[in-house]
């Protein structure tokens, strides 16, 4: 049974930073992607970053590129995702998620496990 437990989202400024966590438990971590989705009110989950299982190659969001960095950490089993800069429009769920595959998708049909999401809000 694959489990992923998010944390770290909370309530920041504009300008200012958080980091998510995402703990995977179920099997070998290091063999599947993960990336990280997220979703506004009224809004579709969208694509926000990806990493393969190794780490070695990274997909972000043009609306987040160069200010939010994705890694892991296999021997932890856990997944980061650093978010600076933030902006008001970054306010939304984030979720965790990994899929049967060394590779990433854009797409979140393309995802098998997903966690319960962490809220992050950026006040203006």
């Amino acid at each position: 049974q694959v489990q992923l437990v998010e944390s770290g989202g909370g309530l920041v400024q504009t300008g200012g930073s958080l980091r998510l966590s995402c703990a995977a438990s179920g099997r070998t971590f290091a063999m599947y992607a993960m990336g990280w989705f997220r979703q506004a009110p009224g809004k579709e989950r969208e694509f926000v970053a990806t990493i393969t299982g190794s780490g070695a190659h990274t997909i972000y969001a043009d609306s987040v590129s160069g200010r939010f960095t994705i890694v892991r950490d296999n021997a932890k089993n856990t997944v980061y995702l650093q978010m600076n800069r933030l902006k008001p429009e970054d306010t939304a769920v984030y979720y965790c998620a990994t899929r049967d595959d060394y590779y990433g998708s854009r797409r979140a049909q393309e995802w098998n496990y997903w966690g319960q999401g962490t809220q992050v809000t950026v006040s203006s």
